[in-house]
C-alpha cells in the first residue's frame, strides 16, 4: 500500500468577533470554507508556511502568535493506477493577527475566495472540518494542542 504524507499549516485570525476564512475548491468542483494555510515547501520552516500561505490566499501579512495545536486526519483511497493508498494530513494550527495588506481573492490557486465571517455564523457554513477543530483549539487552548473534536477517546 501507497503512504502518503502532507504537513500544512493553517492561521485562526480572528478579529472583532470575526474569522477569516478562505474558500477550497475541491477538484469535484464542491467549494466550502476553510482556514487559510496549505501545504509545506520543502525546507520551508512551519511559520513561514503559514505567513506564505495566508498571504496567497487572502491578501494579508499574518503574524503567527501563538501555536494553537497540530491535527492529523489519515484517508485511504484508490489509487489510479494501482491498489490502495494511505494518506495522512498533519495540520499545524496558530493563531495569526492581521499586520497587514488588503483583503483579496486567490487566483489559480486551491482557493477562490477569502472573507470574514462572524463567529456565530460559522455554524451555517459550508465548512471542512478544520475551521470546527482550529476554532476548537482557539477557544479551549489544551494544554496537549489536540482538539477533542479528532481524540480518539472521544469518539
Amino acid at each position: 500500500m501507497k503512504q502518503e504524507l502532507r504537513v500544512a499549516a493553517y492561521a485562526v485570525c480572528v478579529r472583532d468577533g470575526e474569522i477569516l476564512l478562505a474558500r477550497w475548491v475541491a477538484k469535484d468542483g464542491r467549494k466550502r470554507w476553510t482556514l487559510p494555510g496549505g501545504g509545506m515547501d520543502h525546507g520551508e520552516e512551519p511559520v513561514e508556511t503559514v505567513v506564505r500561505e495566508v498571504e496567497e490566499e487572502t491578501g494579508y501579512v499574518a503574524e503567527p502568535t501563538v501555536l494553537l495545536g497540530i491535527d492529523s486526519i489519515r484517508r485511504n483511497w484508490l489509487r489510479r493506477m494501482g491498489g490502495p493508498g494511505d494518506w495522512q494530513g498533519l495540520r499545524i494550527i496558530y493563531e495569526a493577527r492581521i499586520t497587514g495588506g488588503e483583503l483579496r481573492h486567490e487566483t489559480d490557486g486551491s482557493t477562490d475566495l477569502a472573507a470574514w465571517h462572524p463567529l456565530d455564523s460559522v455554524p451555517a457554513l459550508d465548512r471542512v472540518d478544520l475551521v470546527d477543530i482550529g476554532l476548537q483549539l482557539w477557544r479551549d487552548r489544551p494544554p496537549s494542542g489536540r482538539s477533542h473534536l479528532t481524540d480518539p477517546a472521544n469518539g
